[in-house]
């Protein structure tokens, strides 16, 4: 019998370990679809804090892979009143690069009929038109204002299914975390897109083009699936990356970022109590939207000419 129970006590402990978790987490959604996660762990005066949106590689559009993770990397550019030297100016500023580039690309589209001298000016056009936009920018103030707050591990990831955005604070900043995190969501501002594009580029250029690991994975999951998005890396391709438009994604995230489609952790020095009640004043104004939409293809099963196996990549900051 002592054998016996010897043997059962590491269960016996998890169990009751597992038990004794379960009291520390709340869960709660907002009228809005917004679902949060409460955990309660007062060890240390630190929360750490999980956004999480239903959102993937495999909801890009057609010709445009890699929008998701681009949306992701548009999240840490600010808001009309962080990031900016002048939002009304801005405001305008951005308005005439889109006007620009629309008569850039009417033009280009005219393939071999395309005048390329007025192409020439036009891009010329479109520089200046981004030169005067970007120096209205405050550049990397959201990430200073987390920083200088004693905010740690800022960063966020795309993968097939999920976008995420996490960092931790001390527990004395959290009302700052909630303003910080609504007000990226409520009202972003697509700034820095054509610059931001770049890097995207590149980053795609470091961990696929230049990557033999990054290549092998990229060839496999074309050949694994035939048609379902699940054959296309999170960074997306980069044919699409180029023709990029900031219209695009505000279109994406309008369709995707609505607060029925994402959920919030929240783990650390924090109360349930606490948290509910920022959550009501920082999130409750953000509108439910409708359903976005999901893939509907069926992956077709794999023949023996092909891998029987797959790999899932990611794309991370």
């Amino acid at each position: 019998m002592a054998r016996l129970l010897f043997l059962l006590l590491p269960a016996l402990l998890a169990g009751q370990s597992l038990k004794d978790f379960e009291k520390k987490v709340t869960e709660f959604t907002l009228p809005n679809g917004l679902h949060f996660i409460v955990i309660e762990r007062h060890e240390a005066p630190v929360v750490s804090f999980h956004t999480y949106v239903n959102v993937g590689s495999v909801d890009d559009p057609g010709g445009q892979t890699g929008l998701a993770h681009m949306f992701e990397h548009m999240a840490f550019k600010g808001t009309p009143t962080i990031g900016t030297k002048n939002w009304p100016e801005e405001r305008k500023a951005l308005a005439a690069v889109e006007e620009v580039y629309d008569r850039l690309d009417a033009e280009r589209r005219k393939g071999t009929h395309a005048d390329a001298k007025k192409v020439e000016a036009l891009e010329a056009e479109l520089k200046a038109a981004m030169d005067k936009a970007d120096s209205l920018v405050e550049e990397n103030e959201y990430d200073r204002m987390v920083e200088s707050n004693g905010g740690v591990d800022m960063n966020a990831g795309t993968g097939e299914d999920s976008t995420n955005y996490y960092y931790s604070f001390p527990s004395n900043r959290i009302e700052l975390w909630f303003l910080l995190e609504s007000s990226r969501f409520l009202q972003p501002v697509f700034r820095e897109f054509y610059k931001e594009r770049d890097v995207v580029a590149e980053e795609r250029r470091m961990r696929v083009e230049s990557s033999p690991q990054g290549k092998l994975v990229e060839a496999m999951l074309a050949t694994a699936y035939a048609a379902h998005p699940y054959r296309n890396m999170p960074g997306g391709w980069a044919s699409d990356i180029a023709s990029f438009r900031r219209p695009d994604a505000e279109r994406f995230y309008k369709q995707h970022y609505v607060p029925n489609n994402g959920s919030v952790v929240v783990a650390g020095d924090v109360t349930a109590g606490q948290a509910a009640s920022i959550v009501e004043r920082a999130f409750a104004s953000w509108p439910r939207g409708a359903e976005p939409p999901r893939p509907t293809v069926t992956p077709k099963p794999i023949d023996s000419s092909r891998s029987q196996y797959h790999a899932r990549g990611s794309t991370t900051e």
